[in-house]
């Protein structure tokens, strides 16, 4: 049988991708590095750049397992084996010791998912896991993803719970008001008795959010792959979807 959408039909990777030809490439070639052309049992049938084209194309459109395999002539079980081995292969690789001047953001995003053991009725009204995002506020891109915890968890302690605590040491970090006592930079809100800022801090808070408004963009561009707007994936399979697609977010955004 076969398969609708190829790699090798370069139209289809910008749309399923969001990448350029170049970017795809290059994502593929770090795949390889990482063992991506290891065989695991049974031999592959698709290419190495159609199994990563096959884990994007989950991702973007969070279409079903069996609703994927007929786009590229697959059975169901060789697609879960590319979805279980290649997909932690795109994962964004662990934070580097930042440089003198790095500014991070971090902030929180529910994740609508089926899994129960990592969900919990949230403020958007649906089980949902809360996952960190941290950033770097000059290039933007995303520098890691907390472990996902229940979504009514709240900021502060999920900052801490999650792990991203540990890549923002030593690095001055902008958060909203929900970080308090986390030792983040945080917007100045008014004392007991006091009815109003001063305009110094006025100032400072209008400054504050247009800084930190480049990580809700970046989750909003996050949030293009709709499996993170309802993942069906279990156990550990959110955290790795949200690392991989922070990979392609950070190689979208360097060209």
């Amino acid at each position: 049988m076969g398969g609708v959408i190829s790699a090798g039909g370069l139209k289809w990777v910008e749309p399923f991708a969001g990448l350029a030809e170049v970017q795809f490439a290059g994502l593929v070639a770090l795949v390889r590095c990482r063992g991506g052309e290891v065989q695991c049992g049974r031999s592959w049938r698709l290419s190495l750049e159609e199994r990563v084209l096959l884990v994007a194309t989950y991702w973007r459109t969070n279409l079903t397992v069996r609703q994927v395999v007929p786009l590229f002539g697959v059975s169901k079980s060789a697609a879960d084996r590319v979805l279980g081995h290649r997909a932690p292969l795109l994962a964004i690789s662990p934070a580097r010791r930042p440089r003198k001047d790095t500014v991070s953001i971090v902030d929180g995003t529910l994740v609508p998912t089926r899994d129960r053991t990592l969900a919990s009725s949230s403020k958007n009204y649906r089980y949902s896991t809360n996952l960190q995002v941290v950033i770097d506020a000059n290039s933007r891109l995303v520098v890691t993803v907390g472990l996902p915890l229940p979504g009514s968890r709240n900021d502060c302690r999920a900052f801490t719970g999650s792990g991203v605590d540990r890549a923002c040491r030593g690095v001055p970090t902008l958060a909203d008001g929900g970080y308090q006592g986390t030792g983040l930079l945080i917007p100045h809100r008014k004392r007991r008795g006091q009815s109003h800022l001063s305009p110094q801090q006025e100032a400072e808070n209008a400054v504050h959010r247009r800084a930190r408004a480049r990580v809700e963009h970046a989750l909003s561009r996050l949030k293009n792959w709709k499996i993170l707007r309802d993942c069906r994936l279990k156990g550990d399979g959110v955290h790795q979807a949200m690392l991989g697609i922070a990979r392609l977010h950070n190689l979208a955004l360097t060209g």
